[in-house]
């Protein structure tokens, strides 16, 4: 059992294991925030610890991280993911921002574009929103189900139970396998979010940023909440736990999740690989040629 590798860290927004999840009871402002500058402080020693970790987890070849990372626009995914993975060894850290399905992409079952982005063992991957979108932003929107083509029950709903169903056991899978996996709900409140809409129209240089279909995707905040909820509570286990961080306070957030990241990969049962004697005695040989000029 994945369990005997590693235990999900303790913390107050731990989706638990019992499908209670409510998401009108999870928080989208911290218990405690960090200050700004002391959340940077603690953000630059986290980064310098987890690369420490890095450097052993890539040496000892056994285990792979994933991170995922699902929210609603302007929850702070880009900001998030380029805080934690500062001072990562980009040569062993890949991020991949899933987009709307592609053609080849559609020609096979849901799951096969996340499992084709999954990070060999000794890397860390974080996937920016991922295989969640079928079982969020398709069930808020159905209608994208007509470019999929796939077998449809009588009930829709129960196509969305079967696809839950589905990551569970592959991440159950990919759990004994050695790919531990984190993945972190950015909880941002309606009202934040507005905020922050309102920011990229404001704000010239980042009028780029702003979109009008998030405005669209506001109406529809109930299906998404509800969505969310039975995704949480469907897939929230201790080989693959879910962490509902409340996204309203950025510095705090950003905080919380590399402080999970690094107790994780802390946790980890890594040693770097020990060479056997005759490889040992050939090192020391070769040692005193360098040394001594022989070579």
């Amino acid at each position: 059992m994945p369990s005997k590798f590693w235990k999900p860290v303790e913390s107050p927004y731990l989706v638990p294991f019992d499908g209670a999840f409510a998401v009108k009871k999870a928080r989208t402002s911290a218990t405690k925030q960090v200050d700004a500058k002391d959340a940077e402080a603690e953000l630059s020693e986290l980064a310098h610890r987890t690369e420490k970790l890095q450097r052993k987890l890539y040496a000892a070849d056994r285990f792979a991280v994933l991170m995922v990372f699902q929210a609603m626009d302007c929850a702070g995914k880009d900001s998030t993911i380029r805080a934690v993975t500062r001072g990562l060894n980009p040569a062993a850290c890949d991020v991949t921002a899933f987009k709307a399905p592609t053609h080849l992409e559609l020609e096979h079952d849901f799951l096969w574009r996340s499992v084709r982005r999954l990070p060999e063992r000794g890397r860390i991957g974080v996937h920016n929103r991922s295989h969640y979108e079928e079982v969020l932003a398709v069930r808020v929107h159905p209608e994208f189900l007509e470019g999929q083509r796939v077998p449809m029950p009588k009930r829709l709903d129960r196509l969305f139970e079967q696809r839950i169903r589905s990551i569970r056991d592959a991440e159950r899978h990919w759990a004994r396998n050695g790919l531990v996996i984190l993945k972190f709900w950015l909880n941002v409140s309606r009202e934040e979010q507005a905020r922050r809409l309102v920011a990229r129209i404001d704000e010239h240089q980042n009028n780029w940023k702003f979109d009008p279909r998030d405005v669209v995707e506001r109406g529809h905040w109930d299906a998404y909440m509800k969505a969310y909820e039975a995704a949480l509570n469907g897939t929230s286990r201790k080989w693959a736990p879910w962490y509902a961080i409340p996204a309203d306070d950025k510095p705090t957030m950003r905080v919380e999740i590399a402080r999970i990241l690094n107790a994780t990969m802390a946790s980890l049962d890594m040693e770097y690989p020990k060479l056997p004697p005759e490889e040992l005695a050939k090192m020391a040989e070769l040692r005193k040629g360098l040394v001594d000029g022989s070579l």
